[in-house]
């Protein structure tokens, strides 16, 4: 039998990142996981232990170093995060900014670059990178907030992946919502195709559960290798039966390139 995969999961506290680290924890004959991330504070909330975290930020790379050290594979769920300028005035909608110095210009494109990078120079194997649907629209209003330009950042920052030579799976997930996972049928496309026109019974959401489930199954599943593709699901059966996606059909789907 093959050693457990080491992997460097990163936005280890954010609420995708948690549940993807919680996930790779409970398969221990298939991974050895450790989580990167900025507050000590927040890991010890969230998990029982930090044994195997790392702390340091992703615009200093040096900090990465010995957190991907021996490591096979790299997750990257990292995000600028938007923050609500304050409480809006009645009838009018909230505004929103980013912290100083957390632009998605710095934490999309050079933050994910700086894991790119670091993760070239420590031998990884594959990187799967989460991200979200809406790039192929530079109007997407996404990128009006905080006139981040966000998802423009994020497929640049993917594109880099691509060309750097590594094996990559990335995951553009649509509407990520906080309900359990296991429940729907996802189903997966490209260019925004089920953002734009999604066919009939095809929600454009997905439940942040089964981001994490696409996740732990790309590294996985040899059919998620060097694909980059958008996933959304089906809405829940309402008689609530579990349902079993068939992963490596799902991937067989998938396609090369951005």
């Amino acid at each position: 039998m093959s050693h457990p995969l080491n992997v460097l999961v990163t936005g280890a506290t954010g609420q995708t990142g948690s549940l993807v680290v919680k996930k790779l924890q409970t398969l221990p004959e298939s991974f050895r996981v450790r989580g990167f991330a900025r507050s000590p504070q927040k890991a010890k909330a969230l998990f029982d232990s930090t044994d195997n975290f790392f702390f340091g930020n992703i615009l200093q790379p040096n900090d990465l170093v010995p957190a991907l050290e021996g490591c096979d594979s790299l997750v990257i769920l990292t995000s600028a995060v938007p923050q609500m300028k304050a409480p809006p005035q009645p009838g009018q909608r909230p505004e929103f900014t980013f912290a100083p110095g957390e632009m998605p210009e710095q934490i999309d494109y050079q933050g994910q670059t700086n894991q790119i990078e670091a993760a070239k120079r420590a031998g990884i194997q594959q990187i799967v990178l989460v991200g979200s649907m809406g790039g192929t629209d530079e109007n997407h209003f996404l990128n009006t907030i905080g006139n981040g330009n966000i998802l423009i950042w994020k497929r640049k920052a993917e594109q880099h992946l691509i060309d750097s030579g590594i094996d990559y799976t990335i995951i553009r997930a649509g509407g990520l919502l906080d309900q359990p996972g296991g429940k729907r049928e996802l189903v997966v496309s490209k260019n925004d195709v089920l953002l734009k026109n999604p066919p009939e019974g095809i929600t454009t959401s997905i439940p942040r559960a089964d981001v994490a489930a696409v996740v732990v199954q790309a590294l996985l599943q040899t059919t998620a290798r060097n694909k980059a593709f958008d996933v959304v699901s089906k809405p829940e059966s309402p008689n609530q039966t579990p349902v079993n996606n068939d992963f490596k059909a799902l991937f067989a789907q998938t396609q090369a390139g951005l």
